[in-house]
């Protein structure tokens, strides 16, 4: 087949959770023997020129190059519209022309959309089967957000998750299949009541690449992972550094925290000032630093869809402690394959159990580990996701 492939962050390379899913469904899709026509977005000359590296991976590809405040300009604009601001941030007249070129001069057998935000390029389309995967459903994420932000901050978020949950509801409806992570997006997805068909498949991990290495690790010592730019994972940090790590180190005095991500914002470069506070920004391999520590935490109260840093810690046979929330979209069981907390005292806990048995911490790293072979392997979510779009296409009418 020839599928147009449409995402919101350009997949390549597949570095962070908005890359990983798309990167992973275009290199199934091409080494299945389909061609793929892939077009996104680049925000600055570094990722334009490591985004070349998707021609290995599909047929052809356009990176249109954006200006952050354009992107920012346009959002604005739309504030006051029912059009969905953050729909603004992801338009690139570039890449539209680009995309309706392709339309005009190629055959495509399918359409294929990763996130709401770019189905604008597509969704007049007639013609063509098309497939949007909701990947998460954004209209809830900024939603959340309206609980953290003060006036009037909290209002903009509240009413641009109600815009974003009327064209969710809207590009539902103008697409023949629309899928997303996990069953409880599936949800949510359902309750728009206005799609023709859905569906989910699970992100997955490279239990290849993470994997265990085998050498000990520091029992007195937790980690995070996360980017530090993103307003969930800055949240959640410095609750955490404020309430629970000095519950913890009531019992372990020398516990150490370290705060594995790019680009961390002043806020987060602060904590250090805190006792066993280690915040290390950008680092070329994440690994080390999470597999020599007794446990990694994902403390989220915003989460949507599956939580890639939980996959890759488990996959590590690193224990994983989870707010209920984020552990949502992982195809595990808490108690058995990781542990769950909603507050300091939960998370203080477990978290000093965890570092005091090393058996308890065999018994999570390695069920934790087992799981993740077993239910989240990119090959066989892969394989259901390309089931889908051929079950599409042969269904189209």
């Amino acid at each position: 087949m020839n599928i147009l492939y449409v995402c919101h962050r350009f997949p390549y390379p597949p570095k962070r959770g908005g890359k990983i899913r798309p990167f992973n469904m275009i290199r199934h899709l091409t080494n299945s023997g389909h061609k793929v026509w892939v077009a996104s977005l680049a925000r600055s000359q570094q990722e334009y020129d490591e985004c070349a590296g998707i021609g290995d991976y599909c047929h052809a590809h356009k990176i249109a190059m954006v200006d952050e405040w354009k992107q920012w300009l346009r959002m604005i604009v739309r504030l006051p519209l029912v059009t969905p601001s953050s729909m603004g941030y992801f338009f690139s007249q570039d890449l539209k022309q680009q995309i309706d070129s392709w339309l005009q001069q190629e055959s495509f057998d399918a359409i294929f959309v990763h996130c709401s935000s770019v189905a604008q390029y597509v969704e007049d389309v007639k013609g063509i089967p098309k497939i949007l995967d909701f990947g998460d459903m954004d209209s809830e994420k900024w939603l959340s957000y309206r609980s953290f932000k003060p006036f009037p901050l909290g209002l903009g978020y509240w009413w641009e998750g109600n815009k974003m949950a009327m064209a969710e509801k809207r590009l539902a409806a103008k697409f023949d299949m629309a899928t997303c992570t996990t069953k409880a997006e599936l949800e949510t997805l359902n309750d728009l009541q206005s799609a023709k068909r859905t569906e989910w498949f699970p992100n997955g991990v490279d239990a290849e690449f993470f994997k265990p290495d085998g050498q000990s690790y520091g029992s007195n010592s937790i980690s995070f992972i996360g980017r530090m730019d993103y307003f969930p994972n800055q949240q959640c940090m410095l609750e955490f550094c404020h309430h629970t790590l000095p519950l913890i180190q009531k019992s372990i005095p020398e516990t150490t925290l370290y705060i594995v991500g790019a680009d961390p914002s002043d806020e987060i470069r602060k904590l250090e000032a805190h006792k066993g506070v280690v915040v290390t920004g950008s680092v070329k391999d994440v690994r080390p630093y999470i597999m020599k520590t007794a446990a990694m935490v994902a403390p989220l109260n915003i989460a949507r869809g599956t939580q890639n840093k939980i996959l890759e810690a488990m996959a590590m046979g690193v224990p994983v402690v989870s707010s209920t929330l984020a552990a949502g979209g992982i195809d595990a069981t808490p108690g058995e394959h990781f542990i769950t907390a909603d507050t300091p005292d939960e998370y203080a806990k477990v978290l000093v159990e965890l570092m005091q048995s090393p058996e308890l911490r065999t018994q999570y790293a390695k069920a934790g580990r087992e799981r993740m072979l077993s239910n989240h392997f990119w090959g066989e979510s892969m394989r259901k996701m390309e089931r889908l779009v051929q079950d599409c296409v042969k269904n189209y009418v």
